[in-house]
Order: C-alpha cells, then sequence, then structure tokens
C-alpha cells in the first residue's frame, strides 16, 4: 500500500538514476513510485552506453518526508543506482526568481551617450523643472516596492527579513507576468514601526506603489495608516486588501449560486487579524448587515473591556445582536462561513446547524480551517486558498490588476470604491453559464481577469 496518496508539485523531485542498460528497469522504476504513492511526471534518458543508462526520473511527493520514501522505494529497485537528487523547488529559486533588464540597446559609444553621461542630465534637469515628469521619464510609473518586515511570512510567522525574500521575489514575479509591473522586493531588516515607516518614505520617491506584505498585526494598520496620509503614490497591503477583494468575489458568486442576497446572509467571520478586518470592513460596505467575527476567546461583542484596540472597532461595527459564545455555537443559522485564522477549528458536523444551501470559505493557508472535501459534504458553495480543491481564492486574481490600474491612473491612493469595483470585475468575469457550485472563480490564468481589475480600479 503506497504510504501517501496525494502529491503536491511544491514537492517536485528529479532523481538522476544509473541503471543496468535492461530497458524494463525504468518500468520497474515508474512502478516504484507508484506503489509508494508518487507520480511520475516525466522519464528522460540522459545518457546511454553498452553498460549503463543515465535516467532522470521527476515525479511529485506529498511532502519532503514522503520524497525520501519515493527515493528509497526507487533504490530497492534492482539495478538501479540513485546517483543524486534535486528538489526542483529548490532548482528553480538558484539565483533567485527575478532580474532586472535592459529596455534600451547599449551597444555604441552613441547609444551610451544617450542612456547614461552626457544625455541623461537633460533628462534630470527637465524632470527638476517639472516634477511630475519623472513618472514618463523614468521606471517610477511602473515601479511597485514590495515590503515586508518579514514578521508573518505566509503561514511560515515571524521568520525575519532575509527568509522572506524568496516570497517577495515571488510576488515580484507575479507582478511581472500579470500585470506587466516592475516591482522590486524590499526587506527591511527591522520590526519597529517607526523605521518601517521612515524607510518606505524615504525609497518612495523611485515607487509608483507601495505593496505591504507579511506584516503581523496590528503594526500592520498603523504603518498603513501613516503611510498613506504621508506618501502621495497609493499603498495597498495585500494580506488585508486583496484577500477582502477576492473573497467578496467569491462571496459574490457563491450567493448568485445559492440565490442568496449580500444584504441579508448573515456572515461568520474566523479571525479577527489584518485579513478577517479588511474582509469585514469591505463587505459592509459592500452591504452585508449582519456579520460575526470569532477570535480564539469567542464572539467579539462591542463594550468588551479586554478587547484589544483593534477588536474594540471590530466590535463596535459588527454583531448587531450581541452574539456570544464560540464558533460552534455563533454558526448556527448563518449562511455564510468565512475562515481566516487556524487549521481544523471547523468541525464538519457544525456546518449542518448553518442556515441552508450554507457556504463554507476555509482559507487558512496551508491548512484550512475545515476539510473542504468533508465540507462539502455539508455545505452547499466550498472554497479555500488552496489549489488542489474546486473554488481557489487567490489574490493573485486581484493585486497585479489593481496595481496596474493604480499605475494607468496614476492614483494617489486606493479607495474603498474601488476595491469593490475590483471585487465586482473579478466576479463578473465568470459568465452565467459557467457559474456553478464547483466554478465560483475565475483561474489565475483567465487571460481577462487582470484587465478587467485594472480598468475597474481606474474606472473605465
Amino acid at each position: 500500500m503506497p504510504s501517501k496518496t496525494a502529491t503536491a508539485s511544491s514537492y517536485s523531485i528529479t532523481m538522476r538514476l544509473h541503471t543496468t542498460v535492461d530497458h524494463g528497469v525504468v518500468g520497474e522504476v515508474a512502478t516504484a513510485i507508484a506503489d509508494a504513492g508518487g507520480m511520475v511526471t516525466a522519464i528522460d534518458v540522459a545518457d546511454s552506453s553498452a553498460h549503463r543508462l543515465t535516467v532522470d526520473v521527476t515525479c511529485s511527493a506529498a511532502d519532503a518526508e514522503h520524497a525520501a520514501e519515493l527515493q528509497a522505494a526507487v533504490a530497492a529497485v534492482e539495478g538501479v543506482e540513485v546517483h543524486k537528487v534535486s528538489d526542483r523547488t529548490f532548482l528553480i529559486h538558484l539565483g533567485g526568481k527575478i532580474e532586472v533588464t535592459s529596455k534600451v540597446p547599449l551597444r555604441t559609444r552613441d547609444d551610451m551617450s544617450l542612456a547614461y553621461t552626457p544625455g541623461v542630465g537633460r533628462v534630470s534637469m527637465a524632470i527638476h523643472e517639472n516634477p511630475d515628469d519623472v513618472r514618463r521619464l523614468t521606471i517610477k510609473g511602473n515601479a511597485v516596492a514590495v515590503v515586508t518586515d518579514g514578521s508573518a511570512v505566509l503561514g511560515l510567522g515571524n521568520i525575519g527579513p532575509g527568509a522572506a525574500l524568496p516570497v517577495m521575489e515571488g510576488k515580484a514575479a507575479l507582478f511581472k507576468r500579470f500585470g506587466e509591473i516592475d516591482a522590486w522586493p524590499i526587506c527591511l531588516d527591522t520590526q519597529d514601526t517607526d523605521e518601517i515607516v521612515r524607510a518606505v518614505e524615504l525609497i518612495a520617491p523611485g515607487f509608483g506603489g507601495i505593496n505591504l506584505e507579511d506584516i503581523a498585526a496590528p503594526r500592520c494598520f498603523e504603518i498603513e495608516a501613516r503611510l498613506r496620509e504621508r506618501l502621495d503614490i497609493p499603498v495597498f497591503h495585500d494580506d488585508q486588501h486583496g484577500t477582502a477583494i477576492v473573497v467578496l468575489a467569491a462571496l459574490t458568486n457563491a450567493l448568485r449560486v445559492v440565490k442568496k442576497d449580500v444584504g441579508t446572509a448573515r456572515v461568520v467571520v474566523s479571525g479577527g487579524g489584518a485579513a478577517g478586518t479588511a474582509i469585514v470592513k469591505l463587505l459592509l460596505a459592500a452591504g452585508v448587515q449582519d456579520v460575526v467575527v470569532v477570535d480564539r476567546h469567542g464572539a467579539l461583542v462591542a463594550g468588551d473591556e479586554g478587547l484589544s484596540e483593534a477588536h474594540q472597532e471590530l466590535a463596535s461595527l459588527t454583531n448587531r445582536d450581541r452574539r456570544s459564545g464560540g464558533l460552534q455555537d455563533v454558526l448556527v443559522g448563518a449562511d455564510v462561513f468565512i475562515g481566516v485564522s487556524a487549521p481544523g477549528i471547523l468541525r464538519p458536523e457544525w456546518i449542518q446547524t448553518m442556515a441552508t444551501d450554507p457556504v463554507v470559505f476555509a482559507l487558512a493557508n496551508p491548512d484550512p480551517e475545515v476539510d473542504p472535501a468533508a465540507a462539502a459534504r455539508f455545505a452547499a458553495v466550498v472554497a479555500s486558498g488552496r489549489s488542489d480543491f474546486p473554488n481557489q481564492i487567490n489574490n493573485v486574481l486581484a493585486f497585479p490588476g489593481v496595481f496596474r490600474g493604480l499605475l494607468d491612473a496614476r492614483a494617489s491612493e486606493v479607495t474603498m470604491e474601488m476595491m469593490l469595483r475590483a471585487a465586482a470585475a473579478i466576479a463578473h468575469v465568470v459568465r452565467d453559464e459557467e457559474l456553478n457550485a464547483s466554478f465560483i472563480m475565475p483561474s489565475v490564468f483567465h487571460p481577462e481577469v487582470h484587465h478587467a481589475v485594472a480598468s475597474a480600479i481606474a474606472g473605465h
């Protein structure tokens, strides 16, 4: 019996094998991998001689432990030596994932004189005399800083700026791929609010927008608020507002599927951090009337003196009927569950106590609040942040188009109205004839989605 049954492309390995010249050995290797629960994605003969074959076998595993099990299974095949194993995820990160290239030719002395000295001096003086030209005559008009302090990276926690760099590089690569935006990873070696704000202020002249990323709450709220007040370029905290946009888009379509109205839907949000707060505020702006926020201590209720300042504000905006208790209690009769909290906190059977045709968004990553397959036994619509289940709610649907629209419009800020328009644009990329319980969100590779978001942000 295989030790694992689910594989993931992020745990993909390539094994270089030295085998006997019996070509049947390659089939035995594939069988051994399958029997161990792996999935073979490629087999290539790299070299052949009279006495030995060199074969590269690429396969997907469930996790690092499973990858080691696959290696052991292959090594046990008679006539096979595992010469080397490469983790494909680490291979694509070698040397980083992004680079800077010149848009102009630099082949001759004449080219140099135009792109650099002495010609560049004329352009500098033109900007000095008319500062508004900086967006037109430099990269500023298409540049975004992806700024982090490494304090809340993915589901990994406070791992610091160096360890955050691969994630910020990936974000920059996504900006380029989906928004044709030049983005730079800026990893700050401080978690002091004043220092972060000042550092971003100092680099702002070179950028057309600031994307705050993976900064822990509640510090991220103050950083964003202060930067929005001080800078003349848009500041967008993707963990908050990008998440809120895609959640509202998904909720719009999920409610279309179950034929419920946003104004009458009862919504429970698990998690009162950065993402949960932004989701709640955008849902309220979209017309949701009844929202209850639950954290690890229970439902947030206005007037509770034990709440933090941020949670007191959130409580004042929500829970109009002053419901109390834990998640199981407030979930009774609710139409929608939105989780941005912790894995495994929602028991599948609790979904049966919700209203008819409940909607469940379990968005904790990498492990959701409830297993999507288990939730689907009781919910009408289920979505998660994972790519291996239907209805992935992914921020990549939002932030490239959001910044493309902001840069094109030369905007100085991100408004609530812009975010509402962006969510509506994402939702309506899914046509009526396509919409169903297993398809409420477009693919991130959909050719229209990022253009639609950019146009919505720009007000076109």
